[in-house]
């Protein structure tokens, strides 16, 4: 109990030392050791590091999971050390949805196969979303929080360190001048016709205990000059160890930038896929809803093109051909026995890959341009393309029409 008591006290009293320092420096009162210039700077850098690490960290969290509920539920599953429950994606959702729905429509019309082709490629996406999530969880959010609550936690306890040791180097360095002023004022040689023989020896006395004094605190400033150049040592190589932490996120960095760029390939690549399957689909949905309507010939064929395509200029139609029947049906249709008409062509530029699905369709490559016409009775989604010798049908869709 007893050394419990005298180390509590000499806790106090350090504590009480430090404290009184700290203040006389910052009411600029007493004396305070400088570090060098190349300390401050990794001192800087390392704080500059952890608060960038901190933004960049809750900003990646946000862009993965955007509820906020939702993080918060993760972050405590992640305190308690338990396994964070899966979470059904938005995407998946939404192909569950359109599933139920097309159940209900009839999955034979088509209002109904197209909501299941577009619910499987939904259900595709989220489960790429998911992947990309758990791949950037691990190789890139991983890595920063150990920074965190690892290696910036210990260089936090180490800098604390530092500054209690340079206290106490400076509240040395402040007894020691004071004992020595204390000293020399004690050794000046006193008046023997004005002072008494016992104030004399008084003064000598006085003179040897601020003696012992001064060797008192020399050796304390010696000790603490040692314990503050070790400690300042621990925490210069670990802030030198900045840089191998930077040169880990730059290699988890460029492993998040892979995964992101996978997971938007990935959704591209579906969506396009859609796209063709639900061009290839348009026409057999069209030519349905159009056998209870009334035939095209009762609308002239600029007001066709109106109505079909608003947002783009309207496509010249060729002149009714002798023998021909305006209502000319796709599947009898063939481009190659077709000419082109002697004026009102179009330029277009293909906006997608387009692979011909048979000898009646146009292969298409991106950016590539294509001359384009409409026929008496076609499906409004689809023109006819021109590239050299080649002709074919081609997709309204895949298409950015000139002016």
């Amino acid at each position: 109990m007893d050394f419990n008591v005298k180390k509590l006290a000499s806790d106090a009293g350090v504590f009480f030392s430090r404290a009184m320092q700290f203040t006389e420096e910052k009411l600029g009162q007493a004396e305070k050791t400088e570090l060098d210039a190349h300390f401050e700077n990794l001192l800087a850098r390392a704080d500059c590091t952890k608060n960038w690490t901190e933004k960049i960290l809750r900003q990646t969290e946000v862009l993965l999971q955007p509820n906020p509920s939702a993080r918060v539920e993760e972050f405590l599953y992640e305190k308690l050390d338990r396994k964070v429950p899966s979470r059904v994606t938005n995407g998946e959702l939404l192909a569950q949805y359109m599933a139920e729905a097309a159940n209900d429509f009839g999955p034979g019309t088509p209002y109904g196969k197209t909501l299941i082709k577009v619910g499987e490629t939904q259900r595709r996406l989220g489960a790429a979303e998911r992947d990309f999530i758990h791949s950037a969880s691990i190789n890139f959010l991983t890595p920063l929080r150990n920074f965190l609550e690892g290696d910036w936690r210990t260089i936090s306890k180490e800098r604390r360190i530092l500054q209690n040791r340079r206290l106490d180097l400076d509240a040395c360095k402040a007894r020691l001048k004071k004992a020595k002023a204390a000293e020399a004022k004690a050794a000046a040689v006193p008046d023997f016709q004005e002072t008494r023989p016992r104030n004399y020896v008084l003064s000598a006395s006085a003179s040897a205990l601020w003696s012992d004094e001064v060797e008192k605190a020399e050796h304390e400033l010696r000790l603490t000059q040692t314990e503050f150049d070790r400690q300042a040592e621990v925490t210069r190589l670990l802030l030198e160890g900045i840089s191998s932490t930077h040169v880990n996120h730059l290699r988890c960095l460029h492993e998040f930038v892979e995964s992101q760029t996978n997971y938007y390939a990935q959704c591209y690549q579906y969506m396009l896929d859609l796209q063709k399957q639900l061009g290839r689909f348009s026409g057999t949905f069209v030519g349905n809803a159009e056998s209870t309507s009334p035939p095209p010939a009762a609308t002239s064929p600029p007001a066709v093109a109106a109505a079909t395509l608003p947002a783009v200029p309207t496509i010249p139609v060729v002149p009714t051909i002798v023998g021909v029947p305006n209502t000319v049906a796709e599947s009898v249709l063939n481009p190659n026995e077709v000419k082109p008409p002697a004026s009102g062509t179009r330029k277009a530029r293909v906006l997608y890959d387009y692979e011909a699905a048979d000898s009646t369709e146009l292969a298409l490559l991106a950016d590539e341009m294509i001359t384009v016409y409409s026929l008496p009775g076609m499906d409004p989604d689809w023109l006819i393309g021109e590239r050299g010798n080649q002709k074919g049908k081609v997709p309204v869709t895949y298409l950015e029409l000139l002016s």
